[in-house]
């Protein structure tokens, strides 16, 4: 009993941002995300301070802890000085840590953000790069994203003088010691461990789901589906 509270506990998020809840679900009253999904820090909080493994452990498994955008609406308004976001961060950061993370639909695109968004900082260092945002992952953004996706050099030329080249402005090529010094900080930080973390924990489950590894076909599978039971 309280396993997991103790090793939420661990994190500093945890500490700060739990101390004192007495449960009046102004959290919920003010999140964005409670307003359109099956979400509410409320609820989440008081779970976690039952410290029960069983509870926790379903949570940690859940699609629950994923659908926080993160906005912190609620840390201003917690008449306790309470920061619900901050819990779910932690409990996000304890459900990669033991792999929990794939057992929910949302967990599992832990995976396509890590090789999104992740990779694309590792390779360019920028969270996002143009020409990374592959159109068949993002038929939303419509043909005239494919089109500027293929006439990328002539399309963003004509507001940066560096685009993919070294230099000084917006979508410049980042030199090398830059990215060296980049890629060490994710390895001092434990971010790199944290990749391979995802990585091994998301081969493992579609090994299990019937894939072949976590390929191109289960990260596209992944990073598309969507069962629609996500909203209220």
């Amino acid at each position: 009993m309280g396993k997991y509270f103790d090793m939420l506990m661990e994190d500093v998020r945890m500490r700060e941002g739990l101390s004192s809840c007495m449960n009046c679900g102004v959290c919920t009253g003010v999140c964005p995300a409670a307003e359109f999904y099956c979400y509410d820090p409320r609820q989440i909080v008081s779970i976690v301070q039952t410290k029960d493994d069983a509870a926790i452990e379903k949570l940690l498994k859940s699609n629950t802890i994923w659908y926080c955008g993160e906005c912190m609406s609620c840390r201003p308004r917690c008449p306790r000085g309470n920061t619900p976001g901050y819990v779910i961060q932690a409990l996000r950061s304890l459900s990669q840590r033991l792999g929990f993370f794939v057992e929910s639909e949302k967990g599992r695109q832990q995976l396509a953000l890590k090789r999104v968004i992740g990779e694309s900082i590792l390779r360019t260092g920028f969270c996002l790069y143009p020409k990374l945002v592959d159109p068949e992952l993002h038929p939303e953004q419509g043909p005239v994203w494919k089109w500027i996706y293929d006439h990328d050099e002539q399309v963003y030329e004509q507001f940066t003088p560096v685009y993919r080249k070294e230099g000084c402005g917006a979508l410049r090529k980042a030199d090398e010691q830059t990215m060296k010094e980049l890629h060490r900080i994710f390895e001092v930080s434990g971010g790199k461990a944290l990749f391979d973390k995802i990585e091994e924990y998301s081969d493992r489950k579609a090994r299990e789901m019937g894939y072949d590894g976590a390929n191109d076909e289960y990260f596209h599978d992944v990073y598309t589906t969507n069962n629609g039971e996500h909203s209220i």
